[in-house]
């Protein structure tokens, strides 16, 4: 009977264990592979050159220019865009005023800004991204247009075209693009907390600060955990990648003050035609990305609450 049930439970796993293996796993191990030849990405012909490609990425300066950018985003972006999410969450799940009948209750017009909060996640990333570098447009862009109507006219900044800046703006565009998704996850988690725990809280004098480190956080936070691992891996991919793909000049300028790992990986392997090196960084941003999940993952481990 059990030899029965093994052979059942393997005959389901098998099939997706296979696609698994051939579009996940055996491409991680292409790309480990080319990382040690001279592959041009145009020839099927190439042969060993050992860790020549590595070298040669520890000696760029672009390289580094590029892991640092990541490390940024990586760190700060799910920082301030988890912050800002559990906040917004709060104030429209228990952070209103007392109403009649009701001791715990969002602020007026929560289901509205529950809303505009999330409607960025409509939107492509491509088409926030060409939006944005409208309104960056120094001439006749939105922000510039309002600094100069409010009178402001005197500061007028480069704001994509100034290496200072660069790369903040881009980062402002994907806080801006991603924090609704996170509002709408915290606000289901918060709408499953129940309602006695934050009232059994204020009548014994706790404030909303109180009730938000004390309730809220702690029984949220394996969502916000898993929250935190999603981000970054967003801002150590695709998400920055194509934001400054569309949004910087060259891209990745100025002076290469916005080049994201990924975005190095795509110009070596089509603009620079070199698929061996493009893949040596590959290499090193999933690295990157292994360990940047795994820090998470280490230091919000925390005993799991039950209610």
């Amino acid at each position: 009977m059990q030899h029965g049930k093994y052979r059942f439970i393997v005959g389901f796993l098998v099939a997706p264990l296979a696609l698994y293996a051939i579009f996940v796993i055996w491409p991680f191990i292409q790309a480990i592979y080319y990382s040690f030849t001279d592959w041009t990405g145009l020839s099927p012909d190439f042969k060993m050159v050992g860790f020549a490609n590595y070298t040669r990425m520890f000696d760029d300066d672009i390289f580094w220019k590029s892991l640092r950018h990541s490390l940024v985003f990586a760190l700060l972006l799910p920082l301030v865009t988890l912050s800002l999410a559990l906040f917004f969450a709060f104030m429209l799940n228990v952070g209103g005023r007392r109403r009649k009948g009701a001791a715990i209750t969002g602020v007026r017009g929560s289901g509205f800004y529950k809303i505009a909060y999330f409607f960025p996640q409509v939107l492509s990333i491509a088409i926030v991204a060409l939006l944005f570098q409208f309104a960056y447009n120094p001439n006749d862009g939105v922000i510039n247009g309002t600094l100069q109507a409010i009178g402001l006219g005197s500061v007028q900044p480069d704001w994509l075209g100034d290496p200072n800046l660069a790369l903040w703006c881009v980062m402002a565009v994907l806080l801006w693009s991603t924090v609704g998704f996170f509002v709408v996850l915290f606000s289901a988690g918060m709408a499953s907390i129940p309602k006695d725990f934050y009232e059994a809280a204020l009548l014994d004098g706790a404030s909303r600060f109180t009730t938000f480190f004390k309730i809220t956080l702690p029984l949220l936070w394996d969502t916000v955990q898993s929250g935190w691992v999603y981000m970054g891996i967003l801002s150590l991919g695709a998400e920055a990648f194509a934001a400054v793909q569309i949004m910087t000049v060259g891209p990745g300028g100025p002076d290469y003050s916005t080049t994201v790992l990924p975005l190095y990986v795509y110009q070596s392997a089509f603009r620079d035609a070199n698929a061996a090196y493009a893949t040596t960084i590959g290499v090193a941003l999933l690295v990157v990305t292994l360990l940047f999940a795994a820090i998470v993952m280490r230091l919000g481990r925390r005993e799991r609450l039950e209610y």
